[in-house]
């Protein structure tokens, strides 16, 4: 069973910055009350509700997902501490090997990524396995890894495993059909990241055109990010329009991946999304991000759930032969290794392409 949060080594308090102000044009995306996920009427109620979520933004909010406001700001407070209380020349000890391995364990430092016109990141990552034993970890985290494994395992088994029975009826498949390939002990690099996204100079802003992580899909299953109030994260709309995603106190920001969408024969779209400059109001503030980012155990296959009663009737979306699709972790290190990278071919329209285990990935200008 899932722990609780430790409440047993003093922190400091993060404070979350002010809300923007500012009129944005934002998503509207569907709100699901993951509390109706313990009765059988309320799962086939909400079944629907993020199957439709799924097919027409590949992005919902969740609410009453099981922590407290406190709980979740516990985790905003430990989430802070790699970047506000480890020294630069530390955190290069822990940097992680991307390019390298494939795995995204330790320190995504500072422009590693190339984002445009020779400009760089300023997106710094601490990326910890769900495992926290997998690797050693920077002295002022240490006291708090009882906190990372707790949240882990809330994410796990109390937010991602219920929306995974959701998405299989979706597919009306058996419930825990996505579920048994998520095990929580098994070989995989399934992530409790941090992100710190700090300001850049007016020179690059013009450079990039603002944009600060370019239009992209993740590669996992389901991605779980919790709302912080500091604008940037947009979707790309089925109309081809970028859309803010709106801050909701203590909800959960939901999207599909690429292996969700391999899985599911493109039923439930990876759904592209981007960061860009914050708005007006909130351009000296440092954008803190908490994530986790789910992946399948790493032996399984990409392959479409061809049993799956609705592929059968409205057919499968392929993105190679099923013979040929890759595991989770030769997808995942071709991904990790070449992100920010590898060098893109312009296919017009303001879309990159590189190909990865011989599928298409396209970057969004």
């Amino acid at each position: 069973m899932p722990t609780a949060l430790s409440e047993l080594a003093p922190l400091s308090r993060y404070e979350l910055p002010p809300e923007s102000s500012v009129d944005l044009d934002y998503a509207d995306l569907a709100i699901i009350d993951l509390s109706r996920a313990t009765t059988p009427e309320g799962r086939e109620d909400l079944a629907i509700q993020v199957r439709d979520a799924m097919i027409q933004h590949g992005f919902f909010y969740v609410v009453n997902h099981g922590y407290t406001p406190s709980q979740a700001q516990r985790i905003f407070d430990v989430a802070d501490v790699p970047f506000a209380h480890v020294s630069d020349d530390e955190k290069k000890v822990y940097a992680g090997t991307m390019k390298a391995t494939g795995s995204y364990q330790g320190y995504k430092l500072r422009q590693y990524w190339h984002i445009d016109a020779g400009v760089h990141d300023q997106l710094e990552h601490y990326n910890i396995n769900r495992d926290t034993s997998k690797r050693q970890h920077p002295e002022a985290l240490r006291p708090y890894l009882g906190d990372v494994t707790a949240f882990a395992e809330h994410n796990h088994f109390n937010v991602l495993h219920p929306i995974l029975r959701l998405l299989a009826r979706g597919l009306e498949l058996p419930e825990d059909t996505l579920v048994d390939l998520h095990g929580f002990s098994a070989i995989g690099e399934t992530y409790a990241p941090n992100e710190s996204s700090y300001p850049r100079s007016l020179e690059e802003e013009e450079k990039t055109k603002n944009v600060w992580l370019k239009g992209h899909t993740d590669f996992g299953t389901i991605t779980i990010l919790y709302s912080q109030p500091v604008g940037g994260l947009q979707i790309l709309t089925p109309n081809g329009v970028w859309k803010w995603v709106k801050y909701i106190p203590n909800a959960l920001v939901i999207n599909a991946g690429d292996a969700m969408e391999f899985l599911s024969g493109g039923y439930y779209r990876a759904t592209i999304h981007r960061v860009i400059q914050p708005p007006e109001d909130q351009q000296n503030y440092t954008r803190l991000g908490v994530f986790y980012f789910s992946m399948t155990d790493d032996n399984v296959k990409l392959a479409p759930l061809v049993e799956s009663p609705v592929l059968q009737r409205i057919g499968i979306v392929r993105r190679f032969d099923d013979k040929d699709a890759p595991t989770m972790e030769t997808w995942r290190k071709g991904r990790t290794s070449a992100y920010g990278q590898s060098n893109l071919t312009s296919t017009g329209g303001g879309v990159e392409s590189e190909v990865i285990n011989g599928v298409v990935v396209k970057h969004y200008t």
